[in-house]
């Protein structure tokens, strides 16, 4: 019954919170903010068993990162490349606890012509994550820095579905 060493890795997650980047204003006078840790998350990658008790794993995903709006008259998008790299301990079967380093690469902020478009680089920030079978919650702490060196919390709680194969 014991796991192969490595295997695949395949998750999703939703996440919310951090600084507001933009504000979108409607045509029906609603609003809508666009925050720097929001957004939802598709990656892969792989897992690689540590001990023979199958007790701690390194685990190393890509994916991409897509906030979008409501508007119909523009694609308006918040996207990212989230790289993480985080050990896994499983104190009991199915009992997931996990922390690492995560960093976000290509962040650009698009308006389709509606606004000016930016783009924003991350340093690596720290993500934390307690799991039940395929299902965990997470944290992670992340700063964002604008091209004029503006600091933008991207710190999100999430809610992470992911599987090996």
């Amino acid at each position: 019954n014991s796991q192969k060493p490595v295997r695949f890795l395949l998750g999703a997650a939703l996440e919310f919170g951090g600084d507001n980047l933009a504000e979108i204003y409607f045509t029906d006078g609603s609003t809508q903010t666009m925050n720097a840790g929001q957004g939802g998350t598709l990656f892969a990658g792989g897992q690689l068993r540590l001990t023979k008790n199958e007790k701690l794993f390194l685990r190393g995903s890509i994916g991409i990162k897509y906030l979008t709006t409501k508007a119909d008259n523009a694609h308006i998008r918040l996207t990212r490349i989230p790289l993480a790299l985080s050990v896994n301990y499983f104190p009991v079967k199915k009992l997931r606890l996990a922390t690492g380093i995560v960093t976000h690469q290509a962040i650009n902020l698009k308006f389709d012509g509606v606004g000016q478009d930016a783009k924003f680089t991350s340093v690596p920030g720290l993500q934390f994550e307690a799991g039940y079978g395929v299902f965990a919650l997470s944290y992670t702490a992340m700063t964002y820095k604008d091209g004029s060196n503006a600091s933008y919390r991207a710190n999100a709680i999430g809610l992470t579905i992911s599987g090996v194969f």
